[in-house]
């Protein structure tokens, strides 16, 4: 097996993060124009950009069945519950989604991108790695939120 070609990357390199995801992130977070954000490594331009997003109206079972099954993905998603206390509360959840079956250089690209992107998005609360659905599923989501 030759490893000609692959870069070692270093502990801080990592992918570029184009103004369009910062800025699509803020208006998530910000101006709740969007329930989710994914986000996909653009191998060719060296950065993050925004794959596809969510309206306020859509579910998290929209944004679990937008993650494809076999590729590695950045997430954000603006979880929206009521407390104990009965007080409507957002949190901001970043999801690295690397599924056990996409290929090792994916999952190598994105973990290494993961801290820098991730240090781009001001406001996350909480941050969850998953390689499976159930990983990641809605009782987790919520049972971070409490």
């Amino acid at each position: 097996m030759s490893f000609r070609g692959l870069s070692r990357p270093n502990a801080t390199s990592g992918m570029g993060v184009g103004d369009n995801s910062k800025n699509t992130f803020l208006e998530l977070k910000r101006k709740k124009v969007h329930r989710y954000v994914i986000f996909k490594i653009d191998e060719k331009k060296k950065e993050v950009v925004v794959e596809k997003t969510g309206g306020p109206a859509e579910s998290y079972d929209d944004f679990t069945a937008a993650l494809p099954e076999n590729d590695c993905r950045y997430a954000v998603y603006d979880f929206d519950f009521v407390t104990s206390d009965n007080c409507q509360k957002s949190k901001i959840f970043f999801i690295a989604w690397s599924p056990s079956t996409s290929r090792i250089r994916a999952k190598m690209l994105y973990a290494t991108s993961k801290d820098r992107f991730r240090r781009e998005l001001d406001g996350i609360h909480y941050e969850i790695q998953a390689t499976d659905p159930t990983e990641m599923d809605l009782e987790v989501i919520r049972d971070r939120a409490n």
